[in-house]
Order: C-alpha cells, then structure tokens, then sequence
C-alpha cells in the first residue's frame, strides 16, 4: 500500500497518516516532520530550511525530493508507506513518479481532504506545541499552560502556526498546491474526503475510498 494524502496546512493529514500507518504497519512518511527534526537538532539543513518554514513559504523542490529519495530507499519503506503532506506542487509529484518508476514501485491511491479555509485558520491560530517533545495543546480547549504536562517543557506557538503566516500558507497552497488535485484527478487515482467531519469518520471515509 503506497498512498499520497493531499489537503491543506491544518486538514489533519498528520493525524489520518498516524493511524493508518499503525493500522496497515507501514510507515508514515512527513517531510515536515523531517525538517522540523532537522531544526530542532540545528543540523545544517534545519537551519538552511528555518527561514522557509518560519514565513509559510514552500521549501525547494530539488531539496525536498532528495529528503524523499532517501527515505523511501530505506528497508521500512518495501511493504508500503503514507506520503504525509508530500508533493506539494506539481514538478514534485513529477519527480516523485520518477523516483517511484526508478524503484518500480506504483502508487496505490492518492486521498484529498477537503476543507474549509477559515475554519482551519481557527483551527492552527489556536495551536500550541512542547518545544521539547512536541506534544500539541489548543487554546480552543481551554487555557495552555505555560509547561508541558508531559514533560514539563516550555510551550509555545510555533511561528508558522500565528494568524497571519496560516494565511500566507493557505495563500501558497491555494496558489502551489491545489493544481496536484487537477494533476492526480487526471490518473484517475484522486479520491476526495469530507475533511472537516470528525477525525473518526474521516479516518472510516478514508478507509472507505481505498476499499
């Protein structure tokens, strides 16, 4: 099972991708994870890749494709896996079905979440992240506190999480990303999901479309 899930910044991709990976056992796969990793540790990507993330923009092709390569050549990736937020433009699904014919392997489905845009900058304004272990609070929930309850870390909104940068990235994707719905409609292997539902029912449509 080789599945791509498409959707906004904020359309729960993160928590979908999660699940199905425990539930197929096959590996997850955020290249926004991967350099949210870099940043934190200061490795000489992180701190190239910062600037980007920081004010909403996408990060280059070249460079995201190379993160994807490797990765997928690893012996985790052989059963299958779940492209979390990747490709985010057309010339990156492009590279990505080079890759893929390169290691002759096939997709297996591409799902879109489909979402509202105000409601999602509700949804990521009110988001707030563990500096150390990354646990999320939602000021929606109620008050944040100032420390993590896990493991007493300092909590904070990431800067690509406030008001206006939700915005910009809504605005890139809209602009950058959406055409990949037009791109993968025209295989014939986009299948569409209510993505503002509950994350139960989202994850039973999901489940659902793949069959």
């Amino acid at each position: 099972m080789r599945l791509i899930l498409l959707g906004a910044p904020g359309a729960g991709k993160g928590t979908q991708a999660k699940r199905l990976s425990a539930d197929l056992g096959i590996p997850q796969i955020s290249t926004g994870d991967i350099l949210r990793e870099n940043i934190r540790q200061g490795t000489d990507l992180g701190l190239k890749m910062k600037s980007y993330l920081d004010q909403g923009n996408l990060v280059p092709d070249t460079v995201i494709l190379d993160i994807v390569d490797e990765r997928l050549k690893r012996e985790d990736c052989q059963p299958g896996f779940i492209l979390d937020g990747f490709p985010r433009t057309v010339p990156q699904a492009e590279g990505l079905d080079i890759l893929l014919e390169r290691g002759d392997m096939r997709l297996s489905g591409v799902v879109a979440l489909d979402t509202d845009e105000e409601a999602l900058v509700r949804r990521i304004s009110s988001r707030f992240t563990c500096s150390s272990c990354g646990a999320d609070y939602n000021a929606g929930n109620g008050q944040v506190p100032s420390q993590c309850t896990a493991c007493g870390g300092a909590v904070g909104q990431r800067e690509d999480d406030r008001e206006e940068t939700v915005r910009h990235r809504l605005g890139v994707y809209r602009n950058q990303t959406e055409p990949l719905i037009h791109y993968y409609d025209g295989t014939g292997r986009l299948r569409r999901v209510d993505g503002m539902a509950s994350v139960e029912d989202v994850y039973r449509a999901i489940l659902a479309t793949l069959g």
